[in-house]
């Protein structure tokens, strides 16, 4: 192939955004003569390239857009440590069906078993699929919520809001919502209702969230919604965090008896 030509090959590509073709041509097409491949073995190779270069680049842009606090997989969590949960029922929820009509998953349980660790692998999973993801936690969305209300934009934060097709929320229930935080995510709630699914971790029984919200009827209101279309995990393991620490000797085991009044402990 004469340079002239190839030049001319390295411009098209880039003015059709090839960039993975314009960045291997020289190479593929000496291989190509070498070992004497058929013109359709070497587009297949070459499109196939530029298509995974550009599927590789959007994923870390979706990755990117989604804010996770960190990136862990479905694969690292340790199902063994956490009987409660049935590895079926996350693995059917990996596949993404449920975002089909925009379906809820709610994680519940104590600090520490894996909640936020499972949110963020299904996002990720989601992702990988295709699919906008926004990871946000639930004190950080109600303070931008209420900022957009003091400001005139709330009917614009809450379209943003709607266009993920999934949206985490983390932590529902640290910290009491008030009355004015409990209307604002109702109406998040409502806004998102069947159009988008919601991934939603709460260290609460759904039972407490009266409380969270500081109003049962709001609380009761939100649930509705929720719960209509939805997957429920309630992890009753222990925490992770805790394993750790009682690894390092940093806090004594659960099995551990109080001083006597002799001054020893019991083995």
């Amino acid at each position: 192939m004469s340079p002239p030509q190839l030049e001319r090959l390295h411009a098209y590509c880039h003015q059709l955004r090839l960039y993975q073709v314009e960045t291997e041509l020289p190479t593929l097409l000496e291989q190509a003569a070498k070992h004497e491949r058929s013109y359709s073995e070497c587009l297949e190779d070459l499109l196939s390239r530029e298509v995974h270069a550009k599927g590789a680049k959007h994923l870390t842009m979706r990755l990117a857009m989604a804010r996770f606090p960190f990136q862990k997989t479905l694969e690292s969590f340790e199902f063994k440590f956490q009987p409660s949960i049935d590895p079926k029922v996350v693995r059917e929820l990996a596949t993404g069906r449920y975002l089909e009509h925009g379906e809820n998953v709610l994680l519940l349980g104590p600090p520490g078993v894996g909640k936020t660790h499972l949110a963020v692998a299904l996002g990720m999973k989601a992702c990988e699929q295709g699919r906008r993801v926004l990871c946000t936690t639930a004190m950080g969305l109600i303070a931008s919520l209420g900022k957009a209300l003091e400001e005139n934009r709330l009917d614009e934060k809450l379209k943003l809001l709607t266009q993920p097709q999934v949206l985490i929320i983390d932590e529902i229930g640290s910290i009491p919502i008030d009355r004015q935080g409990a209307n604002l995510f109702f109406q998040l709630v409502s806004r998102r209702y069947e159009r988008g699914a919601i991934i939603l971790t709460s260290n609460q029984s759904l039972g407490a969230w009266g409380e969270v919200f500081g109003d049962p009827v709001i609380a009761s209101a939100i649930l509705d919604r929720l719960l209509h279309h939805s997957s429920t995990i309630t992890i009753k393991g222990e925490s992770y965090r805790l394993r750790e620490k009682l690894k390092a000797g940093l806090v004594k085991s659960k099995l551990a008896v109080e001083p006597g009044s002799d001054g020893t402990s019991a083995s």
